[in-house]
């Protein structure tokens, strides 16, 4: 196994530490051989990441060995790439690292970084998302036709809040749409919009589609998990590389593709030949900015109307004003002891 090697990424030289380092031992595929996947999709995943600060997925042994997730920069960062400064829910603060460049990626990956989650911020305002995200995740029982059934409701949904979705494979069992806005709602505001889509979901389809936050009452149904749009809750970037056996990787689709397409179609090894061959299909979201006044209306309304507020966050938040107890369903039936 060779010590290191020298890569030129975008007249940057990068090192690659151990580069025959197996990752991915159902199909042989190395650190060497995830820097050249990055190269050949690099505008496609600097467009996904561009000034966001970003948490890095790291498997430095590779995908059978063991991983964290590291939110701070780490201390030997280049002073080429950036940082952003970002508050999580403690009140804590981290300056996290924002690849703006392919070369910024590679690094990374030499890191052993698989998957990318970038904010849904810009580091110069990190307190106003401008991504709204919708994450399609498939429940015991249901599958990846299942959430793409869901997606072509939500196409429907968004175009009646005058909103427009890219959607993505997630690299595993289900599907992510990212809806670009202007950065002006703050992160409750925008999590406020994703649960009132949610909900519009859920009443067209009962029987398939779920907000219940509690996993004992989704039932075999596509859970849209609406609190992956609240604070310090990140989804794994279009192309990034995700830690399965076969490398998938999250692709970005056009609409016209999500009917037939499936997870295990893109992978390290595939996706550089389709980005050869169509580019970044979801090159035109940076042109977009969207208004979610019709989707906070929309939440206005069901709270209005049918008494529906706010829903639960994830337990490591603070309590929020209006948030309904945190306390298992079926716990909190059961009687006290006398």
């Amino acid at each position: 196994m060779a010590d290191a090697m020298q890569l030129d990424v975008g007249g940057r030289t990068v090192r690659l530490s151990h580069p025959d380092r197996v990752y991915f031992p159902e199909r042989g595929f190395t650190k060497l051989d995830l820097a050249r996947y990055y190269i050949a999709v690099g505008d496609g995943v600097v467009r996904a990441l561009r000034g966001r600060p970003t948490t890095l997925e790291r498997y430095p042994e590779g995908v059978t060995g063991e991983s964290f997730f590291q939110k701070r920069a780490p201390k030997n960062l280049p002073s080429w790439i950036p940082t952003g400064r970002i508050a999580f829910p403690s009140g804590r603060y981290a300056d996290e690292i924002c690849p703006d460049e392919t070369a910024a990626v590679v690094w990374a990956a030499n890191l052993g970084c698989l998957t990318f989650h970038p904010w849904p911020v810009r580091r110069d305002d990190t307190e106003h998302p401008d991504e709204l995200r919708i994450d399609l995740d498939p429940q015991p029982g249901t599958d990846y036709a299942d959430a793409v059934r869901t997606a072509l409701d939500l196409r429907e949904v968004l175009d009646g809040l005058g909103l427009r979705g890219w959607p993505k494979t997630s690299g595993g069992r289900g599907l992510h749409v990212f809806v670009p806005i202007a950065p002006r709602w703050t992160f409750p505001q925008v999590r406020r919009a994703a649960i009132a889509i949610g909900r519009e979901l859920e009443r067209r389809a009962p029987d398939r589609v779920t907000t219940a936050w509690w996993k004992e009452e989704r039932g075999e149904r596509i859970f849209v998990d609406y609190n992956q749009t609240a604070r310090d809750r990140t989804v794994a970037s279009a192309y990034s590389v995700r830690p399965t056996p076969r490398a998938t990787v999250s692709a970005p689709l056009r609409w016209d593709e999500v009917p037939d397409a499936r997870p295990g179609d893109f992978d390290l090894a595939s996706m550089p030949g389709r980005f050869a061959e169509v580019g970044d299909v979801h090159a035109d979201m940076d042109g977009e900015a969207f208004v979610l006044d019709a989707a906070l209306d929309l939440a206005a309304r069901d709270e209005r109307e049918h008494g529906l507020g706010d829903l639960p966050y994830p337990p490591e938040h603070p309590k929020a004003a209006g948030e309904p107890a945190r306390v298992q369903p079926s716990r909190a039936r059961r009687p006290r002891k006398a």
